[in-house]
């Protein structure tokens, strides 16, 4: 009975024993197991973060609206007003003078022939037939000098001396009825009588002739000045306008067409000269020059359209004006 008992006890202790390292078993695979899956999700995120990187979200672009800046979103003439009147072909004419120019932008009666373009920087002067100045059938949108602001009666001769210079261009120009182009003065030396030479002429103007006449001609710059039909004329007989006449001028070789350009008129006693470009230049300094040292000066500049066709018009640029004596 003992020897069954002992019997039955170590059958039931080996199974135990069994069924012990059978749960030992199954735990350490489910640890392995375990181990396996963490590694292979661990692997997992890896490939994840890696191909992120490899492709990322590109970038949204910002757009930065830029703030206009005056003087490169728009541009305005280099002119100083001050001491300039002007002439325009509408009136008896009408003429505007300092310091009512100042506002030409604003003026109601200038902004037709005389206004800005801010797209280039440049005072436009236009001008078509129409109201002319005394001794004159043509007609003007141009600027006259005045030493003193409002006044005439002020000016120089070339013994004190002076310069002017402009740039410019002829942007536009009407032809004629034969294709050619019509031209215009763009810029002038004029004389002028003083009260004490009128009255010795019996003149009832001070108005004396023009010395010096720039054109814009066919394309090109062109220059005439006065010359005495008499060297041997009498300091009296100079004085009347029949006593001079256009010489034979002089054109510039340069083509300039409707770009822009440079001119320079310098003036001192007895010598007048005018240049081109800074390239090209002409000197008068001949006996004519020294005889017209009796007259009084002044500069002139714009458009002075020298045609009374029907439909004739003109427009010219200034980028900058300067006149110094």
């Amino acid at each position: 009975m003992i020897s069954g008992n002992i019997l039955k006890y170590k059958k039931i202790t080996i199974a135990k024993y069994c069924l012990a390292i059978a749960l030992i078993f199954n735990f350490l695979s489910c640890s392995n197991d375990a181990e396996t899956v963490e590694e292979e999700i661990v692997q997992e995120e890896e490939v994840v973060e890696e191909e992120v990187e490899e492709t990322p979200e590109p970038e949204e672009e910002v757009v930065v609206e830029e703030e206009q800046v005056e003087g490169v979103d728009y541009f305005l003439p280099n002119i100083d007003l001050s001491n300039w009147k002007v002439t325009l072909p509408i009136g008896s004419p009408t003429e505007v003078n300092p310091p009512e120019i100042l506002d030409y932008a604003t003026n109601e009666t200038l902004l037709p022939y005389m206004y800005n373009d801010s797209t280039d920087g440049s005072l436009v002067f236009y001008t078509s037939p129409g109201s002319s100045t005394t001794n004159s059938s043509y007609s003007r949108t141009e600027l006259r000098e005045q030493m003193n602001p409002g006044s005439n009666s002020t000016n120089w001769t070339f013994a004190q001396g002076g310069s002017m210079k402009g740039t410019l261009v002829v942007p536009e120009i009407s032809v004629d009825a034969g294709g050619d182009f019509h031209r215009t003065m763009v810029m002038q030396i004029h004389g002028r009588l003083t009260n004490e030479q009128r009255d010795l002429i019996g003149e009832d103007d001070n108005n004396a002739p023009p010395m010096l006449k720039i054109y814009w001609q066919k394309g090109k710059v062109r220059v005439l000045t006065k010359k005495l039909k008499d060297v041997n004329a009498s300091d009296e007989e100079i004085l009347h306008t029949d006593a001079w006449e256009d010489n034979e001028g002089h054109t510039f070789s340069e083509e300039i067409g409707n770009n822009q350009f440079t001119v320079e008129i310098i003036v001192s006693e007895g010598r007048m000269e005018i240049i081109l470009n800074d390239n090209e230049s002409v000197v008068y300094d001949d006996i004519h020059i020294e005889k017209w040292g009796v007259f009084e000066n002044y500069f002139k500049a714009g458009n002075y359209l020298q045609t009374v066709d029907n439909d004739a018009f003109a427009y010219v640029k200034y980028y900058d004006l300067e006149v110094t004596h």
